[in-house]
Order: C-alpha cells, then sequence, then structure tokens
C-alpha cells in the first residue's frame, strides 16, 4: 500500500491555490470599482438633481430660464415614443420567433438569418438612425414626428426581442406540445394556447428591458434631427416631440450651472422611468412563473 507525500500534494497545490486567490481578489477588485463608479454618479446627480425635482419640475413646460423650466414636455414625449415601440417591435419581434422556431425549416436560409439577427443586436444605435433618416423622415416624409422616431427605435430593439422571444419559446418543454397535439390540437391551436402562455414571462421581460433601452437612446433621436426644445405637447403620432434623454442633452450643453443642475433632475426622472419599466417586467415574470 502506498501512501501519499502531504508535503508533494501541498506543493502541487500551492500554484493553483495562489491563482485562485489571485483572481479572486481580481474580480473583487473589480466589482467594487464598478459600484465605486456608480454611487459616485448616483451621489452627483442626487445632490445636484434632488433641490430641483419636485413637482412643479414635473408638471412644467421648458423654459429659457432655469427657474420655471420643467420636463413635463419630454416626459409625456417619452410615453409617447413607447406607446409606438411596444406595439410594433412586440408584433413583429414575436411573429418573427414564432415563425423561426415553430414553422422555419433547419437549414442553410434559416440558420443564416439567425446569425444575421444576432449580429444586429450589436449593431451601434447611430446605424439605425440613419436607416430612420433615410427611410422614415426622408422616404415616407414622417419629418421628426413621434411615428418616425417610434419606429426607428422599433427597428433598434427588434433583434433584442425576436432573441429574446426565441429563447422564451424554445424553453417551453416539447412534452407540453406533444400533449396538445395528442388532444386533437393544431400546431396554430398550440401555438396560441400552450406556448405562447408558457413563454410570456421570458417575452415581456425581454420587451420591457428592450423598452428602457429605446427610452435611453439619443443617438438615433439626433441623426433623424428631434428638437431639443419643444414647447407643447404632441396630440398625435405624426406631431413633433421630444423625449427626456433629448431634454437632458439639451440642459447639458447649456453653459449655466442651473441647467446642469436641471438635467441632473432630469436623469433622476429617466432613472424612476426605467426602474419603473424594470420592476413590471420582474413582477410579469414572477407572476407568469407560477402560473405556467
Amino acid at each position: 500500500m502506498k501512501f501519499v507525500d502531504d508535503s508533494k500534494v501541498i506543493s502541487h497545490m500551492r500554484p493553483r491555490l495562489s491563482a485562485n486567490i489571485f483572481f479572486r481578489t481580481l474580480f473583487l477588485i473589480a466589482t467594487l470599482f464598478g459600484l465605486l463608479v456608480l454611487a459616485i454618479l448616483l451621489y452627483r446627480i442626487l445632490s445636484q438633481g434632488l433641490p430641483y425635482f419636485d413637482l412643479q419640475f414635473l408638471q412644467s413646460l421648458p423654459s429659457r430660464r432655469p427657474e420655471a423650466a420643467g420636463v413635463y414636455t419630454a416626459l409625456i414625449g417619452s410615453i409617447w415614443l413607447v406607446a409606438v415601440v411596444a406595439p410594433v417591435s412586440l408584433f413583429l419581434g414575436v411573429g418573427t420567433a414564432v415563425y423561426l422556431e415553430e414553422y422555419a425549416p433547419k437549414n442553410a436560409i434559416t440558420t443564416f438569418i439567425q446569425i444575421n439577427i444576432s449580429n444586429l443586436a450589436g449593431v451601434p444605435s447611430i446605424v439605425f438612425g440613419l436607416l430612420g433618416l433615410t427611410v422614415f423622415v426622408r422616404a415616407l416624409s414622417l419629418g421628426t414626428s413621434v411615428l418616425a422616431a417610434g419606429l426607428t427605435m422599433s427597428l433598434l430593439v427588434l433583434p433584442v426581442i425576436i432573441v429574446a422571444s426565441q429563447e422564451a419559446i424554445r424553453a417551453v418543454p416539447k412534452e407540453m406540445r406533444e400533449a396538445s397535439y395528442g388532444l386533437g390540437a393544431t400546431k396554430w391551436g398550440t401555438i396560441v394556447r400552450i406556448v405562447l402562455p408558457a413563454a410570456i414571462p421570458g417575452i415581456l421581460t425581454g420587451g420591457i428591458l428592450a423598452f428602457s433601452r429605446a427610452i435611453g437612446e439619443t443617438a438615433p433621436l439626433v441623426v433623424l434631427g428631434i428638437p431639443l426644445f419643444v414647447a407643447f405637447l404632441p396630440r398625435g403620432v405624426l406631431d413633433t416631440f421630444t423625449v427626456l434623454p433629448m431634454q437632458i442633452y439639451n440642459w447639458t450643453s447649456r453653459p449655466q450651472e442651473a441647467f446642469h443642475a436641471l438635467a441632473a433632475a432630469g436623469i433622476i426622472v429617466l432613472l424612476i422611468l426605467l426602474i419603473l419599466l424594470n420592476t413590471i417586467a420582474i413582477i410579469i415574470r414572477n407572476k407568469y412563473q407560477k402560473r405556467y
């Protein structure tokens, strides 16, 4: 019977233990650095913006005087933008995902489409802004309207929604489909009554997170020519409007310090809106996960 020399085992494991400690410390430092930067940003925004963040700021129209300026038109404009982006991107994204997962044959063409959809998710947002400028603003003569911006942002978030919907549909157990077919249901009936209800948590979670990205994007709207200063509310999808990121950008470009504080207050409003959207996504996911 051979006995293992403990000293040799320890000497053999020492480099691995040292590497483990090194990388654990490195990752901890990276995490703490990210949290530190986030804490500094939040402190700077809250310290500058909270004195201006009140009900009057939320209800006031933009003004060239900082003491009278508010974020009301930009907030309503962001809601209008989501009202266009949500139905368009969800309908096209979920429909594309259903076709690719349930109907499309598994061949080279389908693989090529899948690869391109995944690649589109990583394309810079300003490219979608150029596409929207060419197609919606100039070719279709929609101008700087809510519809033009909403369709452009729908193209921006569409790849994300398609990929999230595909993953959610793919995660539905195959046994559920087979049980539905065994009871005499058609393919479309199985998709509508079995697959999509079971995939709702993943679809809506990915969709709402995509809408959060659409609300926070600025580059495509700058390319479209969305105005920085709008002192009226849009009455329809063909009206000119502005959104929170554009209004914040307008205030940060002013030399007066008071406008910089207003920009910080606008960032607080944007963060609250994004947190609300993410909270809704979590609630919907938890609700339907318990049901299915």
